[in-house]
């Protein structure tokens, strides 16, 4: 599939990605491509130092990272888990854990430690975001919470959101989405879900397969396609190139590349649509 640059002509801006837990602890980041494209530029936080050392080696020109862990502003206590993909602010919850199999050893505290946290809106590198993806292990609406003047900007938020409470007190998925609801943002998709096998049974004695129970997923969320009035051309553009290049969405891409040129009379929808389906007549 060719890029949405190409598919415009370059009209998109270079878009801007604030990654929040940006240890690459599984696959690549669905903007991946976009950043070894050229198309976007990246602002990382990973306060484990093993795994910001392993970013700043790997890092192109568009891409800076800081120890950061962000939050509300506030010192916190960080739960270092036995698997280092659990560790948190939050502290895991046994009882919850219990449910499954490998997660009471993955998540044992081996010990604690307090950390400031830094609030996104205090971050000035951060301005201007066009995609929020955040990934702390129970956190996440806590950033968001104290992100009111990125949230104006981004155009879509990839956060990891719980069904159950692996962490005490943590947030679960109806509340993230009822928080971004209202702030203009819609529920696009789930990116992917993750389940598990509820204990005692076990598929394969393998305890990462997954069977009868949602645990988790990356939530993808979009700004409300109702309220497309409330967008600025930027976001209009930035947010067809992320929904085209990063999660294959053509037909919101395309919704929105429409919207665009009802405002400025231009023919950049039609020309993407050609692009995607050669059989049609291209814009003159």
């Amino acid at each position: 599939m060719q890029s949405f640059h190409t598919l415009t002509n370059g009209a998109a801006p270079r878009v801007k990605v604030v990654d929040v837990g940006a240890n690459p602890i599984d696959s690549e980041p669905p903007y991946a491509a976009m950043l070894r494209a050229g198309a976007a530029e990246v602002v990382g936080f990973e306060p484990n130092r093993a795994a910001l050392a392993l970013l700043d080696q790997r890092k192109g020109p568009l891409e800076r990272y800081f120890p950061h862990a962000v939050g509300d502003g506030a010192r916190h206590l960080l739960h270092i888990c036995q698997a280092p993909g659990m560790t948190s602010l939050l502290e895991p919850d046994p009882a919850v854990l219990a449910l499954f199999h490998g997660f009471p050893e993955w998540g044992r505290v081996l010990a604690t430690e307090p950390v400031d946290t830094v609030r996104l809106d205090d971050v000035s590198e951060t301005a201007g975001a066009d995609l929020l993806k955040l990934d702390i292990q129970g956190a996440e609406l806590m950033v968001l919470r104290h992100a009111e003047a990125r949230l104006r900007d981004t155009v879509v938020i990839q956060a990891e959101v719980e069904f159950l409470p692996l962490y005490k007190g943590q947030p679960l998925f109806s509340e993230m989405e009822l928080f971004l609801r209202a702030h203009g943002f819609m529920l696009h998709r789930f990116f992917p879900t993750v389940s598990r096998a509820v204990q005692p049974m076990m598929v394969d004695d393998d305890p990462y397969a997954g069977l009868g129970q949602l645990v988790w997923a990356d939530a993808v969320f979009i700004r409300d396609l109702t309220r497309l009035d409330a967008l600025s051309d930027r976001q209009l553009l930035a947010g067809a190139a992320l929904l085209h290049d990063a999660y294959g969405a053509f037909d919101i891409a395309f919704r929105l590349l429409a919207d665009h040129d009802r405002r400025n009379a231009t023919a950049l929808a039609r020309s993407y649509l050609a692009g995607l389906n050669p059989r049609l007549p291209r814009a003159a």
